[in-house]
């Protein structure tokens, strides 16, 4: 059962952190819009929450080797780790729109390098090789996020 609640909190906090930092991003390079923001983190939460848990399931359930109490664990752990997403809305709702943007991407950032850093620890691996690893992909999902809300406002409108 370890293993399983392990795999659903590692798998929803970074799946939650840079799914949602790449919706925001996008939104906010395309609109500019608080409740556009707003909306895509919990819409964001709800969904992809719900999504990611019966993927993880569905997954467990194809590993054979695991019990019925341990894809019921890992599918829980997933959908309740997913749902801190919805915490990315609280700097929206206190900051003007551009510090709120920071202060969460400060915050996933900061949430990604201590997951990395514990599952390095754990598994016995350098941890500034795994951090980078995982940072150079969220900054690569971020990046082109920007880019493509600034692309979609430019030829679509906002």
């Amino acid at each position: 059962m370890k293993e399983s609640l392990k795999t659903g909190i590692t798998f929803g906090l970074t799946s939650g952190t840079i799914t949602t930092l790449g919706l925001m991003i996008g939104l906010y390079s395309g609109t500019n819009s608080r409740g556009v923001v707003i909306g895509g983190i919990l819409t964001i939460a709800i969904a992809d929450s719900l999504s990611d848990a019966l993927g993880i399931h569905i997954s467990e359930e194809a590993n054979h080797t695991r019990t019925t109490t341990q894809v019921w664990a890992a599918t829980v752990a997933t959908f309740l780790s997913k749902l801190y997403a919805i915490t990315y809305v609280i700097p929206v709702l206190i900051f003007d729109l551009p510090i709120a943007i920071s202060i969460n991407l400060i915050w996933g950032i900061s949430l990604l390098t201590a997951l990395s850093y514990y599952l390095a620890k754990s598994q016995g691996s350098k941890p500034w090789k795994v951090i980078l690893e995982h940072l150079v992909i969220t900054i690569i999902v971020i990046a082109l996020t920007h880019f493509l809300g600034k692309l979609i406002a430019q030829y679509v409108g906002s």
